[in-house]
């Protein structure tokens, strides 16, 4: 379990990237949601011992993180996989993967060995094993970095906005991944992309302005959107009066709007059944709106 109790960050000029959050984590995935600029990075890196809070306490595992012991027993069960991972662009996969195992502790050759084998082939990199990681794709480097945060079986593994740039196949195959390696850890996704949350975590936080503005299920957000997602066709005019666009869709007889809120009589408006997308878009507005979620 990690515990988080009135936890808080505050930078020079008195800005606020969190603003007295307090939650509990268990096994599993655990998404964590909101806007570029909503204290998600911070928030994680401060978890994984890399930033000192300013006020508040948090436990991974029974290890205080205030303490010098604490923080250095956490971050031995930790695997962390920033937004940024720099890699070395000469070294090949399995070059770099050693040197990170040496960095882990991990100092058993044979150890190293096996560990590193077999999280190349679980990542699906064994036949590029010998390549530089300069010639690697985006997608690949990703999966190095998984590979690494995996490096000693932690209990723990924090991964950053894992997905951002990659394309469709190559999402899918890294939340299926994520996915696998969640029996029996705790794994915290941080994303912008909703939909990584929706097909991988059970339990979730939707964070905007440094605070925890939502706590629970994918299907409890979606709920909160429902009687208030419709579609609305027209021949390309955008609907207004107050709606909110989560998407377009061009349409031979015209342009289809999927909205959010309350339309009036002059549109012709179908009800649809929400999506995760839906019910986070209503929480934002909401929340824009100053209406209680």
């Amino acid at each position: 379990m990690i515990t988080i109790s009135h936890l808080s960050k505050i930078y020079r000029r008195g800005v606020k990237a969190i603003d007295d959050i307090s939650l509990e984590i268990g096994t599993g995935m655990f998404g964590l949601v909101g806007p570029n600029g909503a204290g998600k990075t911070t928030f994680m890196r401060i978890i994984a011992g890399l930033l000192k809070p300013t006020t508040g306490e948090i436990s991974v595992f029974g290890h205080n993180l205030r303490s010098y012991a604490g923080k250095q027993a956490a971050k031995a069960q930790l695997g962390y996989l920033p937004q940024d991972l720099g890699l070395y662009p000469n070294l090949n996969a399995y070059e770099f993967l050693d040197y990170m195992a040496i960095l882990k502790g991990i100092t058993g050759g044979a150890d190293r060995r096996r560990q590193i084998d077999t999280l190349l082939e679980q990542v699906r990199l064994t036949d590029a094993a010998k390549r530089p990681l300069k010639t690697y794709s985006g997608g690949m480097k990703r999966r190095v970095g998984i590979a690494q945060a995996l490096l000693g079986d932690p209990r723990l593994i924090i991964v950053d906005e894992p997905t951002a740039g990659l394309d469709p196949e190559e999402r899918i195959r890294f939340r299926n991944l994520l996915a696998d390696a969640a029996a029996g850890r705790t794994i915290i996704l941080s994303t912008h992309i909703v939909e990584d949350i929706s097909q991988s975590c059970s339990d979730l936080a939707a964070m905007r302005g440094g605070k925890v503005i939502y706590r629970g299920s994918p299907q409890d957000l979606i709920a909160q959107a429902r009687g208030s997602a419709w579609t609305i066709t027209t021949q390309g005019e955008r609907p207004n009066g107050g709606l909110t666009i989560v998407s377009t869709l061009q349409l031979a007889t015209g342009v289809q709007y999927r909205v959010l809120g309350s339309p009036d009589g002059n549109y012709d408006a179908a009800p649809v059944e929400p999506s995760l997308e839906d019910g986070y878009m209503w929480l934002m507005t909401q929340r824009e709106t100053g209406v209680p979620a």
